[in-house]
């Protein structure tokens, strides 16, 4: 059997660092610091005081108020990415089968901020049931394709997958991988996250996985740097319009690039942290590029995971080395989350996003916040430190990894 032909006819954000795709890739280029004091909760009492929180987000300039009272904000905002990638990528107006559209999200977490209200509401009612009758749909982390599906009537594949911050990634594979079967036309694929809460916080504090530069949060996002000290929670939403080449053309749709590879693998290893080789990260990749039928020294980028905690960042860098050899060295590799923090389970598609930006625009954004060089990372790599690169891209990937040693990695093509 020969498999279809995946490509990207639309797409749409709403990051710490921009509410809609082109104001997302303008910061990224000009390598703006989404990271901000919080304002969601009271965080006076807490380790970080800090986030890359989504600026200017009123649910009610998007939802009925009846409407947002439905939605948990991780769905807001997922539900607000998927609008704009739709009106991109014109399939509304263009009438496709809606039968043959599905879509596919990704979340690592849910619903947080209902759990954490809903369950403290319990805590404080003296043992009296009172619970709000959309708790359940509001928090369980398939809702947000279900709200999707709803707003205009697709009844094609819909679910989402949850693999931590590889959730994302791992949708736009599953829907690379439908579509290649014949199984849908058009898939809406995407991912958000909305965990900038009291216990989102308070957990990953306890794991100290986060920074605490409180008196320097700008900088604190700050991969492959000797100094880093954490990874800065973020959160947003991204969408990416994935469809069947020959219905793309058929239809006239602008193409903007393809879908080419999807890697997957497993650390088998640890909880949390990486395998101290990069085994996990090496395989995927390896995997990525024989799905894509792409040599290694045809790779012109590589987005990274590049979280900016002391293990993930080495163990990343090495994988890059060992899979490219010394192609590796001639190419331009970053980390946006130095920008955008990190956005668990949405990080896959807004960084897949940032990938496709490069092959669009001939721009590498940068990795900013670097001060000091690692001596345990090879200094013969190019992380793009500081400040943006033109380069002509015609390939470029994008690592996405997870607690659990979920390991994603997607690969677009220039046509």
């Amino acid at each position: 059997m020969e498999l279809k032909r995946v490509v990207v006819t639309g797409f749409g954000a709403i990051t710490p660092i921009g509410n809609n795709a082109q104001e997302y890739w303008e910061n990224l280029v000009k390598g703006v610091s989404g990271a901000a004091p919080i304002t969601l909760f009271d965080s006076t009492n807490f380790k970080t005081k800090f986030a890359c929180e989504v600026k200017n987000f009123n649910p009610l300039d998007h939802f009925e108020k009846k409407e947002a009272k439905k939605m948990d904000r991780n769905t807001q905002l997922g539900v607000v990415a998927a609008r704009e990638a739709v009106s991109h990528s014109r399939i509304i107006e263009d009438q496709v089968d809606k039968n043959r559209v599905g879509v596919i999200w990704g979340s690592g977490i849910g619903g947080l901020e209902t759990f954490e209200t809903e369950v403290l509401g319990w805590a404080k009612s003296e043992g009296i049931p009172r619970f709000n009758p959309f708790f359940i749909p509001k928090m369980i982390a398939d809702i947000t394709p279900g709200h999707i599906s709803m707003e205009y009537g697709f009844h094609g594949p819909n679910y989402t997958t949850v693999s931590a911050c590889a959730s994302s990634a791992n949708a736009l594979i599953d829907a690379k991988m439908l579509l290649q079967l014949g199984k849908a036309d058009v898939i809406v694929c995407g991912g958000s996250e909305a965990a900038v809460t009291a216990s989102g916080m308070g957990g990953f504090n306890s794991m100290m996985a986060l920074s605490t530069r409180n008196d320097d949060y700008k900088t604190a996002s700050r991969p492959f740097d000797k100094d880093r000290d954490g990874f800065v929670l973020g959160e947003g939403a991204g969408c990416i319009i994935l469809e069947e080449y020959e219905h793309a053309k058929k239809r006239g749709a602008t193409i903007y690039a393809e879908l080419a590879g999807g890697g997957l693998s497993a650390d088998a290893y640890h909880m949390t942290a990486p395998h101290p080789e990069g085994l996990g990260a090496y395989l995927v990749m390896k995997n990525c590029l024989e799905d894509a039928g792409v040599t290694p020294d045809e790779v012109d980028h590589i987005n990274m995971h590049g979280t900016s905690t002391p293990l993930g960042d080495i163990a990343e860098s090495n994988a890059i080395a060992r899979l490219l050899g010394e192609h590796a060295f001639d190419i331009q590799i970053n980390s946006t989350k130095s920008m955008t923090g990190h956005l668990l389970g949405a990080a896959g598609v807004i960084e897949a996003i940032a990938a496709l930006g490069t092959i669009l625009h001939g721009i590498v954004p940068p990795t900013i916040n670097h001060f000091t060089d690692d001596e345990n990372i090879d200094s013969r790599l190019d992380f793009t430190f500081n400040h943006a690169v033109k380069k002509d891209v015609k390939i470029a990937m994008s690592n996405t990894f997870g607690f659990g040693g979920h390991n994603a990695c997607v690969l677009f093509k220039k046509l």
